[in-house]
């Protein structure tokens, strides 16, 4: 398989996990505090939203990719 297949592939199935997940999340640090031998950190929870227009769209663009980018003129 070469490198431009692999790639179609990548994004087809990052696609569908977007659309299948629809959101993911992580967690962000921050606002460390050090008083001595006290020690105080908050850790947030970020989610991130995919629309189901992007999830689409990769996948589009690795059927693209898939169908018509190994195409030789």
């Amino acid at each position: 398989m070469n490198t431009l297949k692999i790639v179609a592939i990548v994004l087809i199935a990052a696609g569908i996990l977007g659309l299948v997940y629809g959101s993911f999340s992580y967690t962000k640090k921050s606002d460390e505090l050090k008083l001595g031998p006290i020690e105080l950190s908050v850790q947030e929870k970020q989610t991130v939203n995919i629309p189901v227009w992007v999830g689409i769209g990769v996948i589009a663009a690795g059927g693209g990719l898939l169908l018509f980018g190994s195409k030789k003129s």
